[in-house]
């Protein structure tokens, strides 16, 4: 079973799979000829633009639109009342007490939640008109007090964000709470062992794709359809929801997605923007396009990471952890996100939490909030960096309370055999999480980090080593959505294969290309299993007409679950092949196998082959040669789903910066990643993802954060405020695979989209508090801003700081 995973054991071609060959996207994409949906010029082509609220909290007192319609060059304009749309409403089958539903409207009805929510449509013959007509909009409102942060939401006379929320808690949900939790504490603060709380947070960030949202929408009278070309990572569930909302059958839309300029999760959701276009399209009958402008990408686009961790542990003398306590706050803006919830942040960090460490007792409280800033989605990672960075930042307390060295005691708590049932009742398929620390500190000693932190220590130079030990959950099949209770559960996906008559194989997937190279990684995974060349093959995907359901890209789900469909329909058209292959050649069907080389081979007889050519030609134009039973038509189709709790990739982080005691600036001076996705198909686009991944990582720790006035207001509205790392804040990255073959997909392959981004804002912090560590000061807030630094070294320096209880930079 293994050798088949790995390849094509019956052909004696070229692996394709663990080869860096080149990408196929490549040539046009560096060439300027991708197609974006910017690019898509469609004829009477309009033009659409958003009115936005102005204020965060409110109630909508009047939406006056007379004068927009007079402005030159606009066509129409529209109120939620003027479109009557159905809402968006993402649904958990949990009691009321666990999950209120809550509605998003397409248009902002009878309130408004917070500031850049859609009011009104105006429809244009150009982008200037556009803006315009925005700009004569008069939208009035009864400002309400703003819910801007945890302290304002839980406080006791809040203003209710939603009156179906009370407390303005979306979810609160208590998944564990194992026996022998208080036992543990209690053995901890009386023995020999400690006790250590963290509190940490993480602040609120945009994922900024290079391309913004957009759409452009049209009516095809000969197909009786609504075409939707537009940038999700869902396509499918984009035309579920339009067709609900629009209230026709799905059948009468079409989404189609060009080239994408990105996503990284906030593309993963359903927006209200293009359900509004589409509609202004299907009303007016002339195609409308929306691009989403940057200034509106930064304050009303779907957010993401704002968290709060409360986490005790306790551990025995030996450093080894004997219970973890956990409440989880995640601030989840103004609505729950299609299909998923305001609910994913908070459980897969109450599911997860435990990491990669032997957990033995386990309580969790999470809850989502709502508040008056824009809505969240899954941002790459999706809670990981976050409970990653709190249980990181317990070991690196409990070292110090203990007197144990950071590494060693990671060393005495990962998980080491497999495979693993965890106290969270989750099963870790086999990995290298030890092999990993262990690699990963070896690399800076060898290099001479730590002779070198020493010597710069008595220069006065503050130095710092970090460490960040992870495991990355992915392939998310079924089984493991269900358990969220999910009303909506993604987990599948489907695959089709179809040979020419030349030979060459377009293949279908559901899975959704943003830049993570689908048209060469699938493509090699094709070809091995069916001793193609690559260029025989090619990929389709982002089209609902071409397969008949699929979840898109999301949670590094593409090769493991969407690799391993296109898999399973290859070895189907190779069993095709070979059946009628036999039959040509006047031998039995376990007497061939494919040659390597487009063809079919006797095995006892060499000198007997078939090619594939031949066998289409058979197949579509002499179809009376087939074998009896045998339909004309070279089609294979397949669906996969991971069972159970789906498969881990880990790796391991080390990180050495440098802390200016002048500017407070953090310079990374080292940046080593090894890590374990099971089976590489292509080692530079794992490269590629890796580093990816660790710039977003370390911007969410050094950088970016999207903050918010107390009345709601945000404080990024363009670059000039939300701060974006370039090449120069990036260093270099130096990545190192390992490789643990998993069980559970197709190709021996474990996803690779979000370790990066789990592991650097832990790995970085640790090594800040590292360069810190003669001031007592511990920070454990990000982003790690140069003010706060400079108030960590003022703080030690200050005679009226003399515990660190007291230097604690506040959270």
């Amino acid at each position: 079973m293994s050798d088949v995973r790995r390849g094509s054991p019956q052909s004696d071609g070229k692996r394709w799979v663990g080869a860096a060959v080149p990408r196929r996207e490549d040539p046009r994409l560096l060439r300027g000829r991708g197609r974006f949906i910017d690019d898509v010029q469609l004829s009477g082509m309009l033009h659409a633009g958003f009115v936005r609220s102005t204020v965060a909290h409110g109630r909508i007192l009047d939406i006056d639109l007379s004068a927009v319609r007079e402005v030159e060059g606009v066509v129409a304009a529209y109120t939620a009342e003027d479109l009557d749309l159905g809402d968006i409403v993402a649904l958990l089958d949990r009691p009321p007490e666990e999950f209120a539903p809550t509605a998003m409207p397409i248009l902002a009805k009878e309130k408004v939640r917070f500031v850049g929510e859609p009011v009104a449509v105006v429809i244009a013959a150009d982008p200037y008109s556009v803006e315009d007509g925005i700009e004569a909009a008069v939208a009035t409102y009864e400002p309400f007090d703003a819910v801007v942060s945890e302290e304002t939401a839980f406080a006791a006379d809040a203003p209710l964000v939603h009156e179906e929320a009370p407390g303005n808690v979306l979810l609160d949900v208590s998944m564990f709470d194992t026996p022998g939790v208080d036992t543990a504490f209690e053995a901890a603060e009386s023995g020999p062992g400690c006790v250590v709380e963290v509190v940490t947070r993480s602040g609120r960030q945009n994922a900024l794709p290079l391309e913004t949202r957009g759409v452009v929408a049209s009516w095809d009278d000969r197909d009786d359809q609504l075409l939707v070309q537009t940038c999700t990572q869902v396509p499918h569930q984009v035309r579920t929801v339009l067709a609900r909302s629009l209230r026709v059958p799905e059948r009468t839309v079409r989404v189609t997605v060009p080239d994408m300029g990105g996503g990284f999760g906030q593309k993963c959701v359903v927006g209200r923007e293009e359900i509004a276009v589409a509609a202004a399209a299907r009303k007016l009958d002339r195609p409308v396009k929306w691009i989403e402008d940057r200034r509106e990408a930064l304050t009303a686009a779907f957010l993401a990471r704002e968290q709060r961790y409360r986490t005790r542990a306790a551990f025995d003398a030996d450093g080894r952890i004997t219970a973890l306590d956990v409440d989880v706050v995640c601030d989840m803006g103004a609505y729950s996100c299609y299909p998923f919830t305001a609910g994913i942040e908070p459980l897969m960090a109450s599911a997860e939490m435990p990491s990669v460490y032997q957990v033995p007792a386990y309580r969790v409280r999470g809850r989502a909030i709502t508040s008056n800033k824009a809505p969240t989605a899954p941002y790459r990672g999706v809670s990981r960096p976050q409970y990653v960075m709190a249980m990181e930042r317990v070991m690196e307390r409990a070292a110090r309370e203990l007197g144990i060295d950071p590494v060693e005691i990671r060393r005495r708590n990962v998980i080491t055999e497999f495979p693993y049932t965890g106290v969270n009742d989750v099963t870790y398929d086999p990995g290298t999480y030890r092999e990993s620390l262990d690699l990963a500190e070896a690399t800076l000693r060898d290099e001479g980090w730590y002779e070198f932190r020493e010597r710069a220590a008595a220069e006065g130079r503050h130095i710092g080593i970090g460490y960040c030990c992870f495991s990355e959950r992915t392939g998310y099949g079924s089984d493991a959505f269900a358990k969220r209770k999910m009303q909506v559960v993604p987990g599948f996906d489907v695959s089709e294969i179809r040979m020419d008559t030349t030979g060459s194989v377009v293949v279908t997937s559901g899975t959704m290309n943003h830049g993570q190279s689908h048209e060469t990684t699938l493509a090699q995974i094709a070809a091995d299993r069916l001793g193609l060349d690559l260029d025989k093959v090619k990929l389709r995907q982002g089209d609902t007409e071409r397969i008949a359901y699929g979840w898109g890209t999301f949670a590094s789900r593409s090769v493991t679950i969407g690799g391993s469909a296109v898999s399973v329909a290859a070895r189907r058209l190779a069993e095709l092949l070979c059946t009628i292959a036999a039959h040509l050649l006047k031998t039995r069907p376990d007497n061939v196998r494919l040659d390597g080389d487009g063809g079919v081979v006797q095995i006892d007889d060499s000198a007997q082959r078939v090619s594939f050519e031949d066998i289409a030609d058979v197949a579509y134009l002499r179809s009376h040669l087939l074998p009896k039973g045998v339909e004309p038509t070279l089609t294979a189709t397949a669906s996969f789903d991971v069972a159970g709790d789906g498969t881990f990739s880990n790796a391991t982080h080390a990180v050495v910066v440098e802390a200016d005691p002048g500017t407070g600036q953090i310079k990374i001076l080292r940046y080593a990643c090894v890590e374990d996705c099971g089976v590489v198909i292509h080692p530079q686009v794992v490269d590629g993802q890796c580093r990816g991944g660790i710039a977003q990582g370390i911007a969410g720790a050094l950088f970016e954060e999207v903050t918010y006035a107390d009345n709601g207001e945000p404080s990024a509205a363009s670059f000039i405020d939300y701060l974006v790392p370039t090449a120069t804040e990036i260093p270099d990255i130096t990545v190192t695979h390992l490789e643990t073959p998993c069980a559970f997909t197709e190709s021996g392959a474990k996803g690779a989209g979000e370790g990066g981004t789990i592991g650097a804002p832990a790995a970085v912090l640790n090594a800040i508090n590292d360069a810190l560590r003669h001031t007592g000061i511990e920070i454990d807030t990000t982003p790690v801003h140069p003010q706060t630094v400079l108030a960590a070294l003022d703080a030690a320096i200050s005679p009226k700081l003399s515990s660190r209880e007291e230097a604690t930079i506040p959270s």
